[in-house]
């Protein structure tokens, strides 16, 4: 594809996106998200010292879930992505880069990126995750380092 139809697929689908945070705030388009993936959860995360606290969590279950409110740093997935830029698993339980991590085989899908005000500086990150295991297709990827950049304007 080249690059001007690929930045107009990408203008085009982001559209729906912020017309659903227009509509109904950062949880719409949290569940926007959430529909393009198989993911039972997406959600925000806001970097505070060591600990990570979720501001956003779209359940496709709907069910209340109280223990991902706050996570210590050191025991998150989240620590991944605030050092590599971005971090995917699609099994956690066979991921070598996890040996002996909490979470490791107990949320058994996490795709997340940084999210950030200014190039440097981390807010927290925007992540997908499972307890089941799953991949995310590469287009996802794309489509979601387009997106969540935006995502910014509506977070405090």
């Amino acid at each position: 594809m080249n690059p001007s139809a690929e930045t107009e697929m990408l203008s085009e689908s982001r559209g729906p996106l912020l017309a659903e945070i227009e509509r109904g705030g950062v949880e719409a388009g949290l569940k926007f998200l959430n529909a393009r993936t198989d993911y039972r959860y997406t959600a925000i995360y806001r970097f505070e010292g060591a600990m990570m606290r979720n501001i956003y969590l779209y359940d496709r279950l709907g069910e209340s879930v109280s223990n991902f409110a706050k996570v210590p740093l050191g025991d998150s997935f989240c620590q991944f992505v605030m050092a590599e830029g971005g971090f995917n698993t699609g099994d956690s339980s066979q991921d070598e880069r996890l040996l002996g991590h909490s979470y490791r085989g107990v949320l058994n899908a996490y795709f997340g990126l940084p999210l950030s005000r200014k190039p440097g500086t981390i807010y927290g990150t925007f992540c997908h995750f499972d307890l089941k295991p799953q991949a995310i297709d590469d287009s996802e990827i794309e489509f979601l380092q387009s997106v969540t950049p935006w995502l910014m304007d509506y977070l405090e």
